[in-house]
């Protein structure tokens, strides 16, 4: 056993539960939430992975429970973190390899999972400072794309991302993991467009949409006063109510044969950009 296994596991003998059996009601429950209709009834999501985790608990996301195996650990900094989400007062619960296994959804296992209570933020929740910079998402479809554009965000330094006429959970555990744990450092707040739309003409917040047929190139565009970039859905784009609201159409130039751009890819571009701008 090596020295970070050891540790724990005097930890788990000195109170922690431990589970050893798949048909525990906690680790059905677990795979249970893997299901949106769960996960809103409980008002719970799935964080998997030391990262995600640490990510929650620095930006004062505390779990509700933690289910941790030592034999998957790929460090030797999750006892530390354990500790952390102890002190934060989350229930501990170690488990068996095959236990983890059964409710992890990664092919590869940290042994590090919690269930952390859900952050429900609207418009008027958001608190932005002069000048924001913003993303609105419209029906985006893929759990992939959405947290890739938290990704993004964070990086850039966006202030916050509106999910618009949701089509994909934003409390996927899928989401979680392909923002790497950014849909806690960034505001994500959820609104319909109709209601983003207004909120954004009232805060003089200008609307940035990308088409191949707009003839402003995108860094031509200024955007460093308050900005929201809107993308929309992966396989039509965005909407006509949006492409109407626009103060802005900007196309970003498409050099080969193909004439579109993945939505997390062309965010990204926009982002920086802005982020060039401000000199970030």
């Amino acid at each position: 056993m090596n020295k970070v296994s050891s540790k724990v596991s005097k930890e788990t003998a000195a109170g922690d539960e431990h589970i050893t059996s798949l048909q525990n009601p906690r680790v059905k429950n677990v795979v249970k939430l893997r299901q949106r209709a769960a996960r809103d009834e409980q008002l719970l999501m799935i964080v998997e992975g030391y990262r995600e985790l640490r990510r929650a608990i620095e930006n004062q996301r505390k779990p509700a429970s933690l289910f941790y195996c030592p034999d998957l650990f790929l460090g030797k900094n999750e006892p530390e973190l354990i500790e952390k989400c102890r002190a934060a007062g989350a229930e501990i619960i170690s488990c068996a390899p095959p236990v983890f296994a059964k409710m992890a959804y990664r092919e590869r296992p940290e042994g590090l999972l919690a269930l952390v209570p859900q952050a429900k933020l609207d418009l008027a929740g958001l608190k932005l400072p002069a000048a924001p910079l913003l993303v609105v998402a419209e029906a985006i479809e893929k759990p992939g794309n959405l947290g890739t554009i938290l990704r993004s965000a964070d990086a850039a330094g966006a202030d916050a991302v509106v999910v618009c006429d949701r089509c994909t959970d934003i409390n996927n555990p899928n989401v979680v993991r392909a923002s790497i744990g950014a849909i806690f450092t960034v505001p994500v707040a959820e609104a319909s467009s109709v209601e983003a739309i207004e909120w954004l003409r009232k805060k003089k917040i200008q609307i940035l949409a990308a088409s191949p047929h707009a003839k402003l190139d995108y860094t031509r565009a200024d955007l460093r006063r308050g900005t929201a970039i809107v993308v929309g859905a992966e396989q039509y784009g965005l909407s006509e109510r949006w492409m109407k609201a626009a103060d802005l159409q900007v196309r970003i130039p498409m050099r080969g044969q193909i004439d579109s751009l993945n939505v997390a890819a062309a965010t990204t571009i926009l982002l920086f950009e802005a982020a060039r701008q401000r000199g970030v």
